[in-house]
């Protein structure tokens, strides 16, 4: 999914953090955002990006923003200072900027959201999710996308799916709730071989305590997670809001807005609900991988 289009650039959790306490200092020093870009001679739009965490706060703006709302708590001044700095420093040093000749700016958006979150929750219709996947699966996927065409390009991108899985097996390692339609066990990806393979795999994977797998099944009928995969992402830093990415027709689409986060909270809600407990679904994984045996 990240691979695809994306309709805007998600804020990092680090940018919000640090333009959430902007806001509100500008805001206790009585300063719209006109006066905000006045003393630091840019423009509102500056400000309002800063503020959104939509880009990069350099050191020289934030002395002259903290100089403007006349904060004068210097153990403040370096706490909003250290924050700056790894928040630019976390843009700057992922390591999936090595693979930025294979990656698009939106993918690399998200795996840093990913490197950042503490959970994930997804509903998948007809794929198995990335972090869950194998390497014959991921090639297969990777290939049937026709998004990249030698087999280096190939390689280093089964290489950057893998490396994403690291945060699964980590000290403190990223929760992950997957619900799947039924027809992603059915959709031969590679092959009767490959898909026997990623279904015994995805069973082993959802016996550890940090991943959770529930399948939905074809006899529950319709529901509302049945026009699209999504993923909303959770982050371990006090106050830090959730964000969803979710496809639509015309490509992807990530939301932060709280309400429209709180929609596809609820949309999860229901899919797990209405899905196949984790062990009525390890069932159901077993026997359709028996089905895919070659």
């Amino acid at each position: 999914m990240p691979a695809k289009r994306t309709t805007a650039t998600p804020s990092t959790v680090l940018g919000r953090q640090l333009g959430d306490e902007l806001r509100r200092l500008r805001e206790t020093a009585g300063l719209t955002t006109a006066q905000a870009a006045e003393a630091l001679d840019c423009t509102k739009g500056k400000i309002s990006r800063i503020e959104n965490g939509r880009v990069a706060v350099r050191l020289p703006d934030l002395t002259a923003m903290l100089h403007a709302y006349e904060l004068s708590d210097q153990e403040i001044r370096d706490r909003l200072g250290a924050l700056a700095r790894k928040a630019n420093r976390r843009r700057r040093e992922g390591w999936w900027n090595q693979y930025g000749s294979v990656l698009a700016d939106t993918y690399r958006d998200y795996i840093a959201l990913e490197a950042m979150a503490g959970s994930i929750r997804t509903f998948q219709a007809q794929l198995i999710p990335g972090l869950l996947q194998t390497p014959d699966y991921i090639r297969a996927v990777t290939v049937a996308s026709q998004q990249w065409e030698t087999a280096d390009e190939i390689d280093k991108f089964v290489q950057v799916r893998l490396a994403r899985q690291k945060r699964l097996a980590e000290d403190q390692p990223l929760r992950v709730w997957a619900v799947l339609s039924e027809a992603v066990l059915l959709q031969q990806v590679g092959g009767p071989e490959v898909m026997n393979a990623q279904l015994a795999s995805l069973l082993v994977s959802s016996e550890n305590p940090n991943v959770t797998v529930q399948v939905l099944p074809f006899s529950r009928g319709a529901h509302a997670s049945m026009f699209g995969p999504y993923v909303v992402l959770g982050f371990p830093e006090e106050g830090a809001l959730d964000v969803v990415l979710a496809d639509n027709p015309s490509g992807s689409m990530w939301l932060e807005r709280e309400a429209d986060v709180s929609r596809y909270q609820d949309l999860f809600d229901a899919a797990r609900t209405s899905a196949l407990s984790p062990t009525e679904s390890r069932a159901v994984i077993h026997r359709r991988a028996k089905e895919h045996r070659p």
